[in-house]
């Protein structure tokens, strides 16, 4: 946990720029984190030419964002700064903490169900076998499906704080649909479902695996699209 943005940096390649070195940028990381009152985060580009972006870091001194060379290219000016918004609004309300927290419940509830099977009191007290597997499967899932539903919701909390941030739900609908185009048909290089929950994007989009919806990290882009509809 301590660590973790800093081993996802490395793992992406990410690289830190500054104001000189991405004037634009840095302007409008600067200009939001002003309206947000958040200290000013980190700010790294990705080499990759797959449009997305994340957020990481435990607390608000070591926050940090990054976007790929392929967002800032497929973007206008408008669209970045609703990304950068969204990456901010994910920040202030610690959801790095959040997910931490919701993925530390799943693996304990999932230990307890491989403890119940196999240290039970005795011969005559330990429970159905054919239960306690049954448990040992449904457990676990069922954390899952909690801790991807505590996912989706923040991400929607996120979206809703940067229509507020910017002033223009507009802008992330539009770069939601761009950004969601471009995911079905390309997929990061060294993408990790492991860090899958952190993009704005799901960069595993265009891969179809079955019950994609119930254990995604994500909303589908038509539903956040729709909830920030709502918001104009």
């Amino acid at each position: 946990y301590f660590y973790s943005h800093e081993q996802v940096l490395k793992h992406y390649n990410a690289q830190p720029v500054n104001r000189s070195s991405a004037k634009g940028l840095y302007e409008i990381m600067d200009r939001l984190t002003r309206k947000a009152n958040l200290p000013m985060p980190k700010l790294y580009i990705i080499p990759d030419q797959v449009p997305n972006a994340f957020a990481t870091g435990r607390d608000y001194e070591h926050a940090v964002v990054a976007v790929t060379e392929g967002l800032l290219e497929l973007l206008t000016e408008e669209e970045v700064e609703a990304v950068i918004a969204h990456e901010l609004s994910h920040i202030k309300h610690y959801d790095m903490l959040v997910g931490t927290i919701t993925a530390s419940i799943a693996g304990a509830i999932a230990m307890l169900a491989n403890f119940g099977m196999f240290f039970g009191n005795s011969n005559e007290n330990r429970p159905n076998p054919i239960v306690m597997i049954a448990l040992m499967f449904i457990m676990p899932m069922a954390a899952t499906i909690v801790q991807m539903t505590v996912s989706r919701n923040r991400e929607f909390m996120a979206d809703e704080g940067a229509a507020k941030m910017t002033g223009h739900p507009e802008w992330l609908q539009s770069a939601l649909r761009k950004l969601d185009h471009y995911a079905r048909g390309m997929v990061m290089h060294e993408a990790e479902p492991q860090t899958a929950h952190m993009f704005i994007i799901n960069p595993f989009t265009g891969k179809d695996f079955s019950m994609k919806q119930l254990f995604s990290t994500h909303p589908s882009t038509e539903q956040r699209i729709k909830r920030l509809e709502q918001l104009k």
